[in-house]
């Protein structure tokens, strides 16, 4: 099993401090298929998304490549997780309503997890993929947040990074799509859970490991007097933007 694992290492903290997805973004996407009787969540991480859909499907696959990801989940009756690629589920063919890929699919060798997707399908299932940029909280903030991201870590995140940046739109979606209503991830955060968030940044981690130090203490020095009392909280906002189709077997 081959696959660029960016989180296994700090897998504890990603599985606390990554922010939760709304419950209006399952509502839409489990309505996209014919039926809702089993969904796959692929690269399911910490399982967020995974549990989030239980409330719409009698059961849920929940895949990842790391081991370290899936022992963090959290368990449920009707979710299965197993350790497995995107490209190689060994999922039953043609079992699946709905496949579901949260912040992961600009990971994928697209044209082979494509073909996972339609072989594991049910006619008239369907195929959702989202992902979030950059955060926003306030002018101040975000300037500071912005070039911590591009100049300070931005060396290091890698390349398929750039796919986030472009919302999505530059990859290939072979499918028969439709237009999502806009979605949005909010939090209310104090600054140590958006530090803590930070330190979960794969280009972070890269940081820390070519340069010795970690850049996060830094960055809350900077944070601190535009934030105020760091236990204080405040609305944290990340816009999602979404691929989503139903695929014809």
């Amino acid at each position: 099993m081959h696959f660029k694992d960016y989180f296994s290492t700090q897998s504890l903290d990603y599985a606390k401090y990554r922010p939760r997805y709304p419950a209006e973004l399952f509502a839409y996407v489990s309505a996209l298929p014919a039926q809702r009787e089993r969904a796959w969540d692929c690269a399911t991480g910490n399982g967020q998304a995974a549990l989030s859909l239980t409330g719409f499907f009698k059961h849920v696959i929940a895949t990842d490549g790391s081991q370290a990801q899936l022992d963090n989940a959290a368990p449920h009756e009707r979710v299965t997780y197993k350790q497995a690629t995107a490209e190689e589920s060994h999922i039953e063919s043609h079992s699946i309503d709905l496949v579901t890929v949260a912040q992961a699919l600009h990971w994928f060798d697209l044209e082979r997890f494509y073909a996972e997707v339609r072989r594991v399908l049910k006619p008239a299932g369907a195929l959702a993929a989202w992902c979030y940029d950059l955060l926003e909280i306030s002018p101040a903030l975000d300037a500071v947040i912005n070039r911590f991201y591009s100049e300070t870590v931005g060396p290091y995140w890698p390349l398929e990074r750039r796919i986030i940046e472009d919302k999505y739109r530059s990859l290939a979606f072979p499918f028969d799509e439709v237009e999502p209503p806009p979605f949005d991830i909010t939090a209310q955060w104090n600054l140590l859970d958006l530090l803590g968030y930070f330190s979960t940044w794969s280009a972070t981690q890269r940081f820390i490991h070519a340069r010795g130090h970690d850049p996060v203490p830094d960055l809350a020095d900077e944070l601190l007097p535009l934030w105020g009392e760091p236990h204080e909280a405040r609305e944290v906002r990340w816009p999602l933007f979404m691929r989503a189709g139903v695929v014809r077997v």
